[in-house]
C-alpha cells in the first residue's frame, strides 16, 4: 500500500476555462482504487489517518466532476459546482464504513449531490432573476428606477427602456421577475402531487442517468481493464500474440493463419489458445 503524499492542491478547483480543463485532466489521471485498497484506506481513516483520507478523496475527485456536470445550464460556474461537490466528498469519506459492503463512490453520491443542491438553493433566486451580464445590469438599474410598489404603466415602461437602453419587452420581463415570489426548492411536508411536480429539487439535476450506476460501471470497466492488462503480462509472448490475434485485434486471424505463422498445426494453436485463456482467467480471479 502506497503512502505517497497526494497533490492536495487539486482539491481546490481553479477558475477560468483553461485552468478548469487542466484540473479535470489532472483528476482523471489519478489512478482509481481497487476494492482492497479502498477498504484498507477507509479502515485507516477510521483510526484517524489523515493521509489515507487524502488518498481516498483524491482517487474520487473525477466522480465529483462527473456528477457536477449534471447540474450545468443554470447560470452557475462549473468550477463552483465541482468545489461544492468536493466538500460533499470529504464529508462522505469521513463517514464511510467499508464493512457495510458498498463502494465509497455509491455512498458518496448522496453527500456530493447534497452539497451541490445546497449551493444551488442559496443561488436559486439570482439564477432565476438574472443569468446574463445584460440581465444583471438591467436588474440592478430597474430596482433603482422603480420608486413605488405596483406595476409600471406603458409610459413608465417606455421611459425606463429609453433611460437604460433596452427594449420595453426586456423591461416588462425583468419587472415580472422582480415581482415573482421565490419558489420553494424542496417539497414541503404538506405538498400534494400537483405542487410536487414544480419543486426545483425534482428537476434540477440531469435525470437522464443514475449517477451511482454510471460511475460504478465506469469504475468496474477501468478495474477490469487493469486486471486484464496485468493478467496478459503473465503470459509468454507467443500466447499473448495468439490471444490478441484471435480475440482483441480488429481483423482477427484464423487458427490456420496462426499455424502458418508459427510453423505448427492448427490443433496446436487451438491448444495454446485454450491454455492461455485458462491462465488468463486464473490470473484475473487471483
Amino acid at each position: 500500500m502506497s503512502t505517497s503524499q497526494p497533490n492536495m492542491a487539486l482539491m481546490v478547483v481553479p477558475q477560468g476555462h483553461g485552468s478548469l480543463e487542466s484540473y479535470i485532466q489532472a483528476v482523471n489521471s489519478i489512478p482509481m482504487l481497487s476494492v482492497e485498497e479502498e477498504q484498507y484506506l477507509a479502515r485507516q481513516v477510521a483510526n484517524g489517518d489523515i493521509d489515507c483520507a487524502k488518498q481516498l478523496i483524491m482517487a474520487h475527485l473525477r466522480f465529483v466532476v462527473h456528477i457536477a456536470r449534471g447540474y450545468s445550464g443554470y447560470g452557475l460556474p462549473q468550477a463552483d459546482l465541482i468545489q461544492e461537490g468536493n466538500i460533499g466528498l470529504m464529508k462522505a469519506v469521513k463517514r464511510f464504513d467499508p464493512d457495510v459492503g458498498v463502494r465509497l463512490v455509491s455512498f458518496a453520491v448522496h453527500w456530493i449531490k447534497a452539497e451541490i443542491h445546497e449551493y444551488v438553493l442559496k443561488n436559486w433566486r439570482i439564477v432565476k432573476v438574472a443569468t446574463t451580464k445584460a440581465q444583471r445590469k438591467l436588474f440592478f438599474n430597474l430596482r433603482k428606477s422603480k420608486k413605488r410598489l405596483g406595476w409600471f404603466s406603458n409610459e413608465e415602461v417606455n421611459t425606463v427602456a429609453d433611460e437604460l437602453g433596452v427594449t420595453p419587452k426586456e423591461v416588462m420581463e425583468m419587472e415580472a421577475r422582480l415581482s415573482a415570489q421565490d419558489a420553494a426548492f424542496d417539497l414541503g411536508p404538506d405538498s400534494d402531487d400537483d405542487e410536487s411536480s414544480y419543486a426545483p429539487a425534482l428537476y434540477l439535476e440531469d435525470s437522464g442517468s443514475n449517477h451511482a450506476e454510471v460511475i460504478e460501471a465506469e469504475d468496474w470497466e477501468d478495474q477490469s481493464q487493469r486486471r486484464l492488462t496485468a493478467a496478459m503480462n503473465t503470459l509468454d509472448e507467443r500466447a499473448r500474440d495468439i490471444l490478441k490475434a484471435r480475440w482483441l485485434d480488429e481483423e482477427k486471424q484464423t487458427l490456420h493463419e496462426l499455424a502458418d505463422k508459427y510453423g505448427v498445426s492448427a490443433e496446436r494453436i487451438r491448444q495454446l489458445e485454450k491454455n492461455a485463456i485458462k491462465k488468463l482467467k486464473a490470473a484475473m480471479e487471483g
